[in-house]
């Protein structure tokens, strides 16, 4: 991903197109009213027609969510973050990603917009049921929960001021947009940076 200068007012225009313009926008509610009736919707699936237990859901609603902590640690790093050297590709990256660290703040632009959203939840969707069956029906929701966690994260840390308790994750992800670039790839948990060793250096903070 090339790397633009940072402007903290302002929003970029992705498409001429007008429609495409807005579609390339959304607001937390219209996501959260996709997602959390789906997510209830599935988990009353698994037990009334699939009979599921409500320990079993629970767990698959967990490994779920703790999976998509995963999954958002390795799209960070690896795919918004691609290095790529053709004109397609950095056009494609800056859409993808770029354009959020180009414009951090820019509230329309933190959570991802419904199409390609539905487009990449539907794919999630079937490569799980491929591999558990119908029990998807309650991994799935933990992975969408998550990201639903994570967005909101997300929005809040470009938005607001942080809670005492969640002082790390906002100097963190600051730290990922202003300093260190190449570290802090978790949002929503530092897990998987501590993990990778991704960590970003409590130093550069004193910078920013």
């Amino acid at each position: 991903m090339e790397a633009k200068a940072i402007k903290n007012k302002g929003q970029a225009r992705l498409f001429q197109n007008d429609m495409l313009e807005m579609l390339s926008k959304t607001h937390p509610i219209v996501i959260y009213s996709l997602y959390l009736p789906l997510i209830a919707f599935m988990l009353w699936l698994g037990a009334s027609r699939y009979g599921y237990p409500a320990w079993r859901e629970a767990e698959l609603l967990a490994g779920g969510l703790l999976f998509w902590t995963l999954f958002e640690y390795v799209m960070h790093r690896y795919v918004f973050h691609l290095v790529v050297e053709s004109a397609w590709g950095k056009r494609l990256a800056y859409t993808v990603h770029g354009v959020h660290h180009e414009y951090p703040r820019d509230r329309s632009r933190l959570f991802m917009p419904p199409v390609p959203s539905i487009l990449i939840s539907g794919a999630s969707f079937g490569f799980m049921y491929l591999l558990m069956g119908w029990q998807a029906l309650a991994f799935f929701p933990g992975f969408i929960l998550g990201y639903l966690l994570y967005a909101s994260m997300h929005y809040a840390i470009h938005a607001y001021a942080p809670p005492k308790y969640l002082k790390a994750l906002w100097r963190n992800h600051h730290l990922h947009h202003y300093k260190t670039p190449d570290k802090g790839y978790g949002v929503s948990t530092v897990l998987w940076d501590i993990v990778f060793g991704t960590v970003p250096d409590k130093a550069h903070a004193n910078d920013m």
